[in-house]
């Protein structure tokens, strides 16, 4: 019931927060698509993590279309990665969790990237319902800000999780398979 009323509580506040960003900037500008991403960003954030989901949905599973990694290689994913150092993300994102060679922590990281690319999604199909608003409201060109952000912030980061993970699935199941052998011993 708790874990409910905390959904819900949540629910309230993000479209609450929407409605006094669109009452208080205009949706056609470049302000509004900056602040849109990053006030869903936090509150996504606080909502997947009273949801509390082990992410087992199949969703999430490498497809087969994905397995040479070539398609997200071809849409610049590298790119993307140099740019996420080059502004200095990386470093952030290490600093605050570095990252370990043990299953435990393997398996966290394993779940994180579920979580982050859970979280970019939704972001994303919501932001594109807003992309959609306004290019119909007040014209294609002005919605480009909403498209380009939502492309940069979360199109993006969803590619990088689907590109990382199956890297790390193989590190896990080595590290899994060293743990039984040392075991064994």
């Amino acid at each position: 019931m708790k874990k409910t009323l905390t959904l819900i509580l949540i629910t309230i506040i993000t479209i609450g927060s929407i409605y006094a960003l669109i009452i208080y900037i205009r949706m056609d500008g470049f302000s509004f698509a900056w602040i849109l991403n990053f006030l869903l960003m936090m509150l996504v954030v606080f909502f997947t993590d009273a949801l509390k989901s082990p992410l087992a949905s199949s969703y999430f599973n490498e497809k087969g279309w994905e397995q040479s990694r070539k398609i997200y290689e071809y849409l610049g994913i590298n790119f993307f990665r140099k740019l996420l150092v080059w502004i200095g993300w990386e470093k952030v994102i290490r600093k605050s969790s570095p990252i370990e060679k043990n299953t435990e922590a393997l398996t966290n990281l394993y779940y994180r990237t579920k979580k982050s690319e859970l979280e970019h999604l939704i972001i994303l199909i919501i932001v594109l319902g807003f992309n959609i608003l306004v290019a119909f409201k007040f014209g294609v060109v002005k919605s480009l800000s909403l498209f380009l952000l939502n492309v940069l912030l979360n199109l993006y980061p969803i590619f990088l999780q689907r590109y990382n993970r199956p890297r790390i699935q193989r590190a896990l199941n080595l590290s899994q398979q060293r743990d039984i052998r040392s075991q064994m011993i």
